[in-house]
């Protein structure tokens, strides 16, 4: 069976998210890492059973035995490296967000389609199979028309922990970018409506000027509102739930974690819920098998470009609505 051959660039802390789901995918092989520092990209290499190192991003890039990258980097260096991958030949799966701003979009568009290659954000929970069961729970009627989505994602974030890249402004940090875009994205994905129409939204910011508290309200064009909220100043917490005019569920686990039961419930009209099976994957591994199929067997990618940009189109309306005060439509 053929394999493709992964290389990671840098050796970040999220990766440990993906190196078992290599491991276990049946036509992938993690062949190379890199990092800007030889002896740490080697030692790295060596702990994790890697068998290539490189000191430097672009030389793993000019590497012709690699056909995939992973980019782990902070937000702010996606697009560059991203785009540079992509002109080297390689696909890429590059962490949410994969870019933050539509003109660094529109030049990552340009690479993949010139090269040939397939680009995708990594939002790992689209690809675990509890999506598309609580997308038939919507269409089978049991909620009446959904009217009204929630949804939200905190953890706590020191402040005096600033040299972390989630505070630093210059590499795309802040709440929003972070943890917001799996509510931002659950509200469109459930909508079914594309980005809304509009948002208002409001932020605190601390000492270094990111976001770690964000509050939205999105209105969609088939008449759906959603509220979604993200911070680094907040206990652990996620959740959803989505509402309609005959019942509604709860949703504890929204991003699909590995290993961990998913308690969904159901409601039409008691105090009880009445638990819903969710199946259990890895998100993770689901997402690399995506491009799995993307590469080896031509399919269309489950997250396209065209739904990053959805998804980016709102979040900088989110910005804008919230350094403003005022509503904002999505254009």
């Amino acid at each position: 069976m053929s394999k493709i051959r992964w290389g990671i660039l840098s050796t970040a802390r999220i990766n440990r998210a993906v190196l078992e789901p290599l491991a276990q995918a049946k036509r992938s092989e993690l062949v190379a890492v890199a990092s800007r520092d030889l002896a740490k990209a080697q030692a790295y290499a060596e702990e994790k059973g890697i068998a290539k190192a490189y000191g430097s991003y672009e030389e793993m890039l000019a590497d012709p035995e690699i056909e995939v990258i992973y980019n782990p980097l902070p937000n702010g260096l996606h697009a560059e490296w991203t785009i540079k991958a992509a002109e080297a030949g390689k696909h890429v799966l590059c962490e949410k967000p994969l870019v933050l701003t539509l003109e660094e979009l529109d030049q990552v568009e340009a690479a993949a389609t010139a090269n040939n290659v397939t680009v995708f954000e990594a939002f790992m929970y689209l690809h675990h199979p509890q999506m598309k069961t609580l997308q038939k729970i919507i269409h089978s009627g049991l909620l009446g028309k959904l009217q009204f989505i929630n949804s939200w994602f905190s953890f706590y974030l020191p402040p005096e922990n600033s040299e972390n890249v989630r505070l630093q402004p210059q590499l795309g940090g802040g709440s929003m970018w972070d943890v917001g875009v799996y509510p931002n994205s659950l509200a469109i994905i459930m909508a079914q409506a594309g980005p809304p129409v509009e948002v208002w939204a409001t932020q605190t910011k601390d000492e270094s000027g990111v976001d770690v508290a964000m509050q939205a309200q999105m209105r969609f064009a088939n008449g759906i509102t959603a509220q979604i909220a993200c911070g680094f100043r907040a206990p652990f917490r996620i959740g959803a739930q989505l509402v309609g005019d005959k019942g509604y569920l709860t949703v504890s686990r929204p991003w699909g974690h590995a290993g961990k039961t998913n308690e969904v419930f159901l409601y039409t009209g008691s105090d009880d819920g009445e638990p819903i099976a969710m199946p259990t994957a890895d998100p993770y591994l689901a997402e690399i098998e995506a491009m799995e199929a993307c590469v080896l067997d031509g399919a269309v990618p489950l997250v396209p470009l065209s739904m990053s940009r959805d998804f980016l189109r709102t979040v900088l309306a989110i910005y804008q609505s919230a350094e403003s005060g005022q509503v904002v439509k999505v254009s």
